[in-house]
């Protein structure tokens, strides 16, 4: 068996994705196998930039990570997506998985995409997210994109995860903002203002700033998330929002801080 884990360690390694696709399946359904193949794999992670990608229903985070994902892979960069939804109540996979097929930009550059299901999970994600990333950041992918089901004041598990958080605000969401502050609010790292071509585009924008602005700062050279503005469905912004990533991570580095945990959680 220690042979057989030594030889789909190393097809992860390579990249093979059908060794990939097997691996994250084992893990989502709890397999001893999976669990043993994330033991061998632990000391070839600790490289991919994990970018967490939250915001309400509709706020237009699938194209987001679209856009966001063929941009980095244009660089040169490789890119692991998963996308975390709703489960069925009957197969328990994920309900919206066929969402996976409007992602065109990122498929044509071959970026690997995975729909997972929440399987009953709290906090927008699966149990199985984080050894999933570790799966795609054993074979190489440099930024791994976890797309959450959407917010509300107790789904900001992705912030323990992820080396930067995205929120993503439309226009619209008036008084919402305020209600958001208590929970989404103090986990975002970059905003992203989507939809900002939109009436009301500006109001929110000020909203964020008002908040940011009576914010507690622990230190005096803290981060202050920046606003970002999109449209992604038009691919504006985009590169914006990539140079705020990059200037997190950077910051980040530089004090020592990563989020991602070295070894599987209960």
């Amino acid at each position: 068996m220690q042979e057989d884990i030594a030889g789909w360690v190393e097809r992860i390694r390579q990249g093979d994705v059908p060794a990939i696709s097997r691996a994250i399946s084992w893990i989502e359904d709890g397999e001893a196998r999976g669990q043993e193949l994330l033991q061998a794999l632990l000391p070839h992670t600790g490289r991919a930039a994990l970018i967490g990608v939250t915001g309400a229903v509709g706020s237009g985070k699938s194209n987001l990570v679209d856009c966001l994902a063929a941009l980095l892979q244009t660089r040169g960069k490789t890119v692991g997506i998963l996308a975390v939804d709703p489960s069925s109540p009957f197969s328990g996979g994920a309900l919206l998985g066929d969402r996976i097929r409007m992602r065109t930009q990122a498929n044509e550059a071959g970026a690997y995409i995975r729909s997972m299901a929440t399987r009953g999970s709290l906090g927008g994600l699966s149990r199985a997210t984080l050894d999933a990333a570790r799966v795609l950041d054993a074979a190489g992918k440099e930024y791994i994109l976890i797309e959450t089901v959407g917010v509300g004041q107790a789904e900001v598990e992705i912030a323990r995860l992820a080396d930067v958080t995205l929120v993503l605000l439309t226009p619209g969401m008036g008084d919402d903002v305020q209600a958001m502050k208590a929970g989404v609010m103090e986990i975002a790292d970059v905003f992203v203002l989507n939809k900002s071509d939109l009436p009301g585009a500006e109001r929110v924008e000020q909203e964020v700033q008002s908040l940011l602005s009576v914010a507690p700062r622990v230190e005096e050279e803290e981060w202050q998330p920046p606003i970002v503005k999109t449209v992604a469905t038009e691919n504006k912004g985009v590169e914006q929002l990539l140079e705020a990533i990059e200037k997190y991570l950077d910051f980040s580095k530089a004090r020592g801080r990563r989020k991602l945990p070295r070894v599987s959680q209960d």
